[in-house]
């Protein structure tokens, strides 16, 4: 059986008076008839990490795609409900979805820098996939170098940035990944399941960026990995079947959680 994540772990409690950068009202979504997301409400707080965990098929990713509407991507795909970022409904009619895509930076499962490219090229490559003009070679070596500071990775790969991507860790290549994401100058940052495929030194580095970079963006991480979220989210949500089933800050809900459900899955009787 597994234990409560022990306090130590666990970072100091949330400030649940920090306004919510992002939130979902009664967010409904599924595919075609079949629906995956039983109206979900639920705050993202203004440079906080928030921490997603249930069990497999419970609706995480889901929901983190619905945030910036890679959601819509899929034929037969549907939401219902909303999604407001700074208090704008981000699918209200004529909200162009590569414009909120813009501010909401996302960071997939597996590390996914674009083969053909340099390091360089893939940092500056998130610039062009949103349409933006293009910056002067000045005004890209300060994006490049910036991202790439943000990301914890400059000093691993300044002295070969024309070289390909594919020559990085696997750890390196997910926080180049993360670096193109903050190129944009995103406000929120989303991370799915960003360590599952990385050893445990990268992972470390990956969840040390996170809890770095809380204090610049609002971040919101899907993970299985419990001991995980203790270690780097203010706020923990737990799903379970599509639904919401709690949300609280991270040490009051692994220490003392309000509902049997989510004392059942931490302590690992369920999961």
């Amino acid at each position: 059986m597994r234990h409560l994540p022990t306090a130590a772990l666990l970072p100091a409690p949330a400030d649940e008076d920090a306004p919510a950068r992002l939130a979902t009202a009664d967010l409904r979504a599924g595919f075609g008839k079949a629906r995956v997301l039983h109206g979900v409400s639920l705050g993202f707080l203004d440079r906080q990490v928030t921490a997603i965990i249930g069990p497999s098929g419970c609706g995480k990713s889901t929901l983190l795609r619905c945030l910036n509407r890679m959601h819509d991507t899929v034929p037969g795909s549907f939401v219902q409900g909303s999604v407001t970022l700074d208090g704008q409904d981000i699918y209200r009619g004529g909200i162009d979805a590569n414009a909120v895509r813009r501010h909401m930076g996302m960071v997939l499962q597996r590390p996914t820098p674009f083969p053909t490219m340099s390091i360089r090229d893939n940092v500056l490559a998130g610039l062009r996939g949103h349409g933006q003009s293009k910056p002067s070679r000045g005004e890209a070596d300060t994006i490049v170098e910036a991202a790439l500071r943000r990301a914890a990775l400059w000093d691993e790969v300044k002295d070969r940035l024309r070289t390909s991507a594919l020559g990085l860790s696997g750890g390196q290549q997910q926080r180049l990944c993360i670096a193109r994401a903050l190129a944009n100058g995103p406000q929120v940052l989303l991370l799915d399941e960003p360590t599952a495929s990385l050893d445990p030194i990268s992972t470390q580095r990956i969840e040390e960026l996170v809890y770095e970079l809380r204090h610049e963006l609002t971040v919101v991480i899907v993970t299985h990995n419990m001991q995980q979220a203790a270690r780097v989210s203010d706020r923990t949500a737990f799903m379970l079947a599509g639904e919401l089933v709690e949300v609280a800050p991270t040490r009051t809900l692994f220490t003392t959680p309000a509902d049997a459900r989510t004392e059942a899955y931490i302590t690992g009787r369920f999961g």
